[in-house]
């Protein structure tokens, strides 16, 4: 009998699926996104629960496989900055352009306030400036909108990952950069690292039992941040983890379901990725390996400008009345309004940004660094 190739073998970095599962996470957000912004509350079982963070998590260890690899591949600090920054940083300001410039003063409008009082003002300026550097939160309303309920003074709530998301390219710059991220010992380490303070920490469930835009007293406010960073990072480190032991990881169908088992088993905990966080990344990294479809190779990346304008567009289908609508229909009319704006966002911006990563970047005449003993 043919023995499964591994997953390092299996995996093609220019024929796979993981484009179409980003994707799906992020239109997943959007559905996420759906039931606080329409004020429906949510009764956390444990598929919510899933529902809730799963879309996240899977895209942290998405991109903890993807930007291991990178690092590997290109081991040079001003590379692999310049292809992090050329992939984050233009698509965000173009959001938070149209956002503060187009998006918010066609709310005003649409409330009969004064549009030109808005744009005369600092507050769209400071929105972008404030913004830009990937402080997320610094400033989350422009000039008082968004100012309807159930979401008010947040056009954008679903950029705080992006925080998270740097913090990690910076954990993953600084142990290359000390080659630290070279010895076999160092990833599994912090993934240890990381599961061990998920496992002290509160689950984001208990201490926020729904997402909500009420303000939170300083003390949750901080265990919220730990347990994200703990959260995130657990997520990031298991997908570098998968990357570590790619080797010897067999890519099997059977071990995908198996995974996927494991994950919706988990999901009765409070914090299920102190089981399922492996299986998650697993599930998702192999499957993407294994898939060869010509429909699911997607060479376009829409997920980021999904991920970065679907809360806009949602906050504004509120405010033109739809937040009526039951939280399927209303994320279904979302998507379609979203999809739009992400390949617009992908073919004139982050696409040409990227384009400019071969000019700015050296090229290897070197095979790839791999992690060493010791």
């Amino acid at each position: 009998m043919k023995s499964a190739p591994s997953l390092a073998q299996a995996f093609d970095p220019r024929n796979n699926a993981l484009n179409s599962w980003r994707l799906a996470l992020a239109t997943g957000v959007i559905l996420w996104h759906s039931w606080p912004l329409t004020g429906h509350t949510m009764s956390f079982s444990p598929a919510l629960r899933l529902l809730g963070e799963g879309f996240v998590d899977g895209f942290f260890a998405i991109s903890g496989f993807l930007i291991t690899w990178s690092w590997f591949r290109h081991p040079r600090l001003r590379d692999y900055f310049v292809a992090r920054a050329l992939r984050i940083l233009p698509g965000l300001w173009i959001c938070l352009i149209v956002v503060a410039f187009v998006i918010a003063p066609i709310a005003v409008a649409i409330q009969h306030g004064s549009v030109s009082k808005l744009l005369l003002s600092r507050a769209p300026f400071d929105y972008v400036l404030r913004n830009g550097l990937v402080v997320i939160q610094a400033q989350s309303d422009i000039g008082g909108t968004p100012s309807e309920i159930p979401w008010p003074g947040s056009w954008n709530g679903s950029l705080w990952t992006l925080q998270f998301e740097v913090l990690c390219y910076f954990t993953v710059a600084v142990l290359g950069a000390t080659t630290l991220l070279r010895r076999r010992w160092v990833i599994p380490v912090l993934w240890a690292v990381a599961l061990f303070f998920s496992i002290q920490l509160p689950s984001l469930t208990d201490l926020q039992p729904q997402p909500t835009p009420a303000p939170l007293d300083f003390a949750t406010s901080l265990l919220i941040e730990e347990s994200n960073l703990a959260r995130l990072f657990l997520m990031f480190f298991s997908g570098a983890l998968i990357y570590h032991f790619r080797n010897v990881i067999p890519a099997r169908w059977s071990l995908v379901a198996l995974s996927v088992v494991l994950v919706l088993g988990a999901s009765v905990m409070s914090n299920y990725r102190l089981i399922g966080a492996v299986p998650l990344a697993y599930a998702l990294l192999a499957s993407g390996a294994l898939i060869r479809s010509k429909r699911l190779n997607l060479r376009t990346d829409l997920s980021y400008g999904v991920y970065i304008y679907a809360f806009p567009v949602q906050q504004l289908l509120v405010i033109c009345g739809l937040f009526v609508l039951n939280p399927f229909v209303f994320a279904t009319i979302a998507a379609i309004v979203t999809l739009p704006l992400a390949a617009l966002s992908w073919f004139l911006v982050e696409k040409r940004a990227l384009s400019w990563k071969s000019r700015l970047t050296q090229r290897d005449t070197a095979p790839p660094a791999e992690p060493r003993p010791g």
